[in-house]
């Protein structure tokens, strides 16, 4: 099942996305048993919006080794954590504003996860059932703040950082999907979700013993090698294998 979040006439909903390219209105929210309302309608009709919008969203750093040797870092004995203000989070065909403050910000092509329940100590063998399903990430980067900074909040924290999307697919096996991100139409990550080095289960393990989560909380898995500087008009898409594309446009803030 793919579950998008779309505006109509002004009005914000989740909705069921068909393979007739159409989407069905659900009734309150995607969590639970998912109730429709009975209207349905063309996708091309509405505009897709962030597919949830997150009380936090978790972040996993270095969690592919080809992408910390590229650059220059150690791979972490245990998951590397930090976070993304909810704020950062746009979705499909949104703006990634380029900030002033920065002179070098890179895409970072991620699977992401989105947590379907309240939950707090998730053993592993258990992760499934905490889990609504993935969607695409981008976990934009001002790189030179980053090195500036030494801790991250600052380089991934900014106004539309976290674009995601196009939407949730609930019916997925995460371990083995091909990850791509083209600037401009030109690849520039190709990868898979089998070299995490971290997989996810054992990540959620990992994050629900420092923190709860809650309904709609997303943990990025980490990005792939090959990551590099965006531009102003660049157009940068990341693609999941069964999941879908998620494309943003850059533009200066000024």
């Amino acid at each position: 099942m793919r579950i998008a979040r779309f505006t109509k006439d002004g009005d914000l909903s989740f909705g069921v996305v068909g393979d007739d390219d159409t989407i069905a209105t659900v009734a309150a929210h995607p969590f639970g048993e998912i109730q429709l309302t009975g209207e349905r309608q063309p996708l091309a009709d509405v505009r897709l919006t962030a597919p949830i919008l997150p009380n936090k969203v978790i972040a996993i750093g270095r969690n592919y080794a080809e992408h910390a040797k590229e650059l220059g870092n150690e791979v972490p004995a245990e998951p590397l954590i930090f976070m993304k203000p909810s704020t950062s989070v746009i979705g499909q065909q949104e703006a990634i504003v380029y900030p002033s403050l920065s002179e070098r910000v890179d895409y970072e092509g991620e699977l992401a996860v989105v947590i379907g329940r309240l939950c707090r100590d998730v053993p592993a063998q258990r992760a499934a059932e905490v889990i609504l399903g993935y969607t695409c990430a981008n976990d934009v980067t001002a790189r030179d703040l980053q090195k500036k900074d030494g801790q991250w909040t600052r380089a991934k924290g900014f106004d539309t950082f976290c674009p995601l999307g196009p939407w949730i697919e609930t019916e997925l096996d995460p371990s083995d999907l091909a990850i791509t991100t083209t600037v401009n139409g030109e690849k520039r990550q190709d990868s898979r979700t089998d070299k995490l080095l971290h997989h996810i289960p054992a990540l959620i393990e990992y994050v629900t013993q420092v923190m709860t989560l809650l309904p709609g909380d997303v943990i990025l898995t980490g990005t792939p090698e090959g990551v590099g500087p965006m531009r102003v008009g660049d157009e940068v898409s990341v693609t999941i294998e069964n999941i879908g594309t998620l494309t943003n446009r850059v533009i200066s803030r000024d």
